[in-house]
C-alpha cells in the first residue's frame, strides 16, 4: 500500500484526504480531480487516502436503525403521506455516515503531531551553587553538563542515585570533560523515576573502593518530569 502523507499542516496531504472521503464542492472536486489526472505525487496520495478508509470501513461492523426511525424522518422531511420504501437506503446511509465518521477522525488523528513526551531531568546542585550539573535521562543514559565547580585537586567527582528503600548506586566516576554521558544499567534504567535523588560526591581516583560513598557529599538533586519544547 502507497505510503499515506502524515505531516501536520500538510495541506496536499489534507486536500487529498478531502477528495478521497468525498468533502469537497463540485467545484473543488473537479479541481482536486485534474490535478489528480497531471500531478502523478497527488494521485498517489489520493489513492493512498482511499484504501487507507476503504479498510477503516471494512472493519465498520453494520448497525440497523431503529424501528420507525425512516418513517418519522421521511415525515419530517415530505410531511404525512404514503408511505415510502425507506429501509434499504436509510440502513446503507446508516452504515456510511458511520464510515464516514470512523474515516474522518481517523484523518484527524493522523493529521495532528503527538504531544512531546516527558523526560526525567535534574539539576544536582549543591547548598551555595559552587557546583552545579545538569543531568538528563534518556534512552538508557544519563546526560550531564557541569556548568560550574570541579572536583578537589587529586580527587574524582561519583555521581550516585539515592532511593530511601535501599543503599546508595553509584552510576560511575564523571571525566574532567564538562560535558558527558555514562550508560545505565538496564535493570536499573527501568527503575529510575520522578522524585529519586542525584547525588555527587568526592571520592579517590577511579571512584569509591568499597561501593559506598566514602567522600564529602557534594551537590544532590531531584529527579523531576519536564517536557521538551518544541
Amino acid at each position: 500500500m502507497t505510503d499515506i502523507p502524515r505531516e501536520p499542516g500538510d495541506e496536499d496531504a489534507v486536500l487529498a484526504a478531502e477528495l478521497a472521503l468525498g468533502l469537497l464542492g463540485a467545484e473543488a472536486t473537479r479541481a482536486a480531480e485534474r490535478r489528480a489526472a497531471d500531478d502523478p505525487g497527488f494521485r498517489s496520495a489520493v489513492i493512498a487516502w482511499r484504501e487507507h478508509f476503504a479498510t477503516l470501513a471494512g472493519e465498520v461492523a453494520p448497525v440497523a436503525p431503529p424501528a420507525g426511525l425512516a418513517r418519522r424522518i421521511e415525515a419530517r422531511l415530505f410531511g404525512a403521506g404514503p408511505r415510502r420504501r425507506a429501509g434499504g437506503w436509510f440502513s446503507g446511509l446508516a452504515i456510511g455516515l458511520a464510515a464516514g465518521a470512523l474515516a474522518a477522525a481517523a484523518l484527524i488523528f493522523a493529521l495532528i503531531p503527538p504531544p512531546a513526551a516527558a523526560v526525567l531531568t535534574a539539576e544536582i546542585a549543591a547548598p551555595d551553587r559552587s557546583l552545579v550539573i545538569d543531568a538528563r535521562l534518556d534512552g538508557g543514559e544519563i546526560a550531564l553538563a557541569r556548568l560550574s565547580g570541579a572536583a578537589p585537586p587529586g580527587r574524582v567527582l561519583e555521581l550516585w542515585l539515592v532511593d530511601e528503600s535501599s543503599a546508595p548506586v553509584s552510576l560511575g566516576v564523571l571525566p574532567a570533560e564538562a560535558e558527558a554521558r555514562l550508560a545505565l544499567p538496564e535493570a536499573l534504567d527501568a527503575s529510575l523515576a520522578e522524585g529519586l535523588v542525584l547525588a555527587i560526591s568526592e571520592e579517590p581516583p577511579g571512584g569509591s573502593p568499597t561501593g559506598r560513598r566514602t567522600g564529602a557529599l557534594l551537590a544532590t538533586g531531584a529527579i523531576t518530569k519536564a517536557v521538551p519544547k518544541e
